[in-house]
């Protein structure tokens, strides 16, 4: 498992902030030391399994929509609240600027600890989260910007409060009106994107997938469980599920796969967010050449030759 290897490269990671902290410089002897020992230690972390690429999806150190948002955009926004009950901190978005361009951003929203997980429920939305992205792409096709969002879920909240307040319903909506913008879409899966939680705010032109994101129906323990009524046979089920970011742009529903570094994202976020800022420059270029209808038609013809 690769799970060896991250622990390996994470202790060296933890003794290079400390000598850092100290005050040393990147051309220190024993830092250039630690450096050439956590590449070692990472060297094992290629021709993944799709189970290793799971457990590097959920990775609670991997960056996130926060991360994404500083990174990549200016001027960032946020709005909260799907003026109708409540808000949700699953759900992460406002308007910014991209490259000088007016865009809104939404997505899914996980921590880097166990606090911040309990406070963005996991990054498991409810139909109150669901309802402000929706809020969010509206007003954005209102004033023709493009929309950008982030998909990382295990899947939508599942809970009692969460079916009372209209869960289907939410998401059935979500993926309807996302169905009928004039304005460029793009998707950009960079963890985990199960099942209807991430369709939500995954109907697009173009969906891009980080290199050791999933996508799939559900989570592979409820895939084992529902088929072999044990979901300690998780591993199996990755590989049967065809997940991997790979698999999903073999299928022909993903249209890039953006590079990460050795060990994943967390390991080098700034190699990993220059990635991406070209990835999606590259698909809103394109997609900002075609007027509305040509958008329109673009996404149905997407969807429609799946499968």
């Amino acid at each position: 498992m690769i799970r060896d290897s991250l622990l390996k490269a994470d202790r060296v990671e933890k003794k290079i902030d400390e000598l850092r902290k100290n005050g040393l410089t990147e051309n220190d002897k024993e830092l250039q030391r630690l450096y050439m020992e956590k590449a070692h230690a990472l060297r094992p972390c290629v021709n993944l399994t799709a189970e290793d690429k799971v457990f590097l999806a959920r990775k609670i150190e991997r960056p996130h929509i926060d991360d994404f948002i500083k990174a990549l955009f200016t001027d960032f926004f946020e709005q909260k609240g799907d003026h109708l009950y409540d808000d949700d901190p699953a759900v992460y978005g406002g308007i910014a600027r991209f490259h000088g361009i007016p865009v809104s951003v939404v997505g899914h929203r996980k921590g880097h600890s166990a606090e911040e997980n309990v406070a963005y429920n996991f990054g498991m939305a409810k139909p109150e989260g669901y309802r402000k992205a929706l809020r969010i792409m509206d007003q954005a096709e209102k004033f023709k910007r493009p929309i950008i969002t982030f998909i990382d879920t295990p899947g939508a909240y599942p809970g009692i409060d969460a079916e009372e307040h209209g869960q289907g319903e939410a998401i059935a909506r979500n993926m309807a009106k996302m169905s009928g913008y004039h304005v460029p879409v793009i998707s950009v899966v960079t963890g985990e994107g199960n099942s209807g939680g991430a369709l939500a705010i995954g109907v697009c032109n173009r969906l891009l997938m980080l290199e050791y994101a999933v996508y799939s129906v559900l989570s592979p323990e409820g895939f084992a469980s529902i088929l072999w009524k044990d979901s300690a046979r998780h591993g199996e089920a990755c590989d049967i599920m065809k997940l991997t970011a790979d698999d999903i742009r073999k299928a022909g529903v993903a249209d890039e796969v953006i590079a990460e570094p050795l060990g994943g994202g967390q390991e080098n976020p700034k190699r990993l967010y220059g990635s991406m800022d070209m990835a999606i420059e590259k698909a809103l270029s394109e997609l900002m050449s075609m007027t509305p209808e040509e958008l329109l038609r673009d996404r149905r013809r997407k969807f429609r030759q799946m499968g």
